[in-house]
């Protein structure tokens, strides 16, 4: 073992190295936690200057993370910057920026290549680098590993590199960082090493793969095997309704089979910053090998048509009523990606929105975990939540529920809501105002 490695090792072992956070977000904040729950010195970087002044005044921004964490974390030593030349004090540079999609459906390695960028003037020998973005395989060999060397430092001798690949998942309360099993794919076995030492203090379990390419590629299945199999049974969902079938019914006692089947339940379209973009990462790698990869094309196909389809049951509804959607007062029921969060990334009930409005309706929202519609890079909406009413339901001509949080009283909704139009199946009994989409 080389002395650098060593003393690497050493130091993360005994605690006492200093870990670095690139990117506080969603998956970001929980490991500093984490990390600093265990005893290391956190130094957190970000761009946003008011996100940084948020943590190191004790407040978190993220719904499902006290501010009391955050708070007895800066009274352990953690501290949040924006300085980047401060890359230098910490023995571990873990990367935790986003990897979103461009116009084109193309991945954008723009925050990736940029932060990289931002940090190799101030990378020095004995430190391990991280990458914990979701992306191709590959990424981590050619776009980190050349920059990383470009002042004399080689990896796996002076420095270290390796992918591990986020597994978060925002407001499961059945996990926590520490309970996550973590994937560790070194650039060399050495870096593998000092990944799988800089994971296994603060990881329950860690599973160390071959390479960085297959530790990529392992994120991009978990997230394939969900969006082709919610892809199936959003396709299942529209057949079985035009059948007159409750595909919710279907999939329940489908689940009963206690092998070879695992339920999964259809809704209005795909969210989070995982399930709708990474599979197409591979897509676009595989293209290099001229390979075309049909099933995560055609689900992706099929969750994004789920919008419209909604829209359009809304549609069929009022027609019933011998209303146009043109002139109507819509109210959309949860604009979080999914359940219990107050995260709008990919969030299809943004676009159930923009599809009611661009129709010419009039269009309100009600989330108990966003009270006020949030700028975002490609929507924007000048609205608050609406509180629910018998009088403020009574006063749209129908209401879209599109996010099925607890804290909503469905039992007021449906008793006075004149039209429901239900995408997640939470009225399993027939009503005449009542439409599954």
């Amino acid at each position: 073992m080389s002395d650098l490695k060593a003393t690497l090792v050493d130091n993360l072992n005994s605690k006492e190295a200093v870990i670095g956070i690139v990117g506080l977000g969603y998956v970001g904040l929980p490991l500093m936690l984490r990390y600093n729950d265990i005893g290391y010195r956190v130094l957190g970087f970000d761009i946003d200057q008011e996100k940084v002044d948020k943590l190191n005044n004790g407040k978190s921004y993220i719904e499902h993370i006290p501010s009391e964490k955050v708070s007895n974390a800066t009274k352990r030593a953690f501290k949040a910057t924006t300085d980047f030349q401060r890359i230098v004090e910490v023995d571990a540079v873990i990367l935790c920026v986003p990897t979103p999609l461009n116009k084109y459906r193309e991945p954008d390695m723009s925050f990736v290549i940029n932060t990289t960028d931002a940090i190799k003037p101030y990378l020095r020998e004995g430190q391990v680098v991280s990458l914990e973005s979701t992306t191709y395989p590959g990424t981590t060999e050619e776009e980190l590993l050349p920059r990383m060397q470009e002042s004399g430092l080689v990896v796996g001798e002076s420095v270290f590199l390796v992918y591990s690949p986020e597994r978060e998942d925002p407001g499961n309360t059945n996990f926590e960082t520490r309970t996550i099993p973590k994937v560790v794919g070194g650039d060399t076995p050495a870096c593998r090493e000092v990944g799988v030492a800089l994971y296994a203090p603060a990881i329950d379990k860690v599973v160390p793969v071959t390479s960085t390419k297959v530790a990529e590629m392992t994120k991009l299945l978990e997230n394939i095997h969900r969006a082709v199999n919610i892809g199936l049974v959003n396709e299942m969902k529209i057949v079985a309704d035009r059948m007159c079938i409750d595909i919710f019914e279907v999939v329940d006692a489908a689940a009963t089979k206690p092998f070879g089947f695992t339920p999964y339940y259809p809704g209005p379209g795909l969210g989070g910053h995982c399930i709708p973009i990474d599979p197409f990462y591979l897509t676009w790698k595989a293209r290099e090998y001229g390979l075309h990869t049909r099933f995560i094309e055609l689900s992706g196909e099929v969750n994004r048509a789920m919008p419209e389809y909604v829209v359009g049951k809304l549609m069929d509804g009022l027609n019933d009523q011998s209303k146009a959607l043109k002139g109507s007062r819509i109210l959309v029921l949860g604009i979080a990606y999914k359940k219990n969060v107050d995260d709008m990334r990919e969030s299809p009930s943004v676009e159930i929105l923009e599809l009611i409005a661009a129709k010419g309706a009039e269009v309100a929202y009600s989330d108990p975990h966003v009270s006020i519609f949030p700028k975002m890079r490609e929507h924007y909406f000048e609205l608050a939540s609406v509180e629910l009413t018998a009088q403020s339901l009574a006063s749209y001509d129908a209401v879209v529920l599109a996010t099925d949080h607890d804290r909503f009283d469905f039992n007021l909704i449906k008793a006075h809501a004149p039209l429901i139009i239900d995408s997640r199946g939470i009225y399993r009994d027939a009503a005449d105002h009542i439409i599954k989409a």
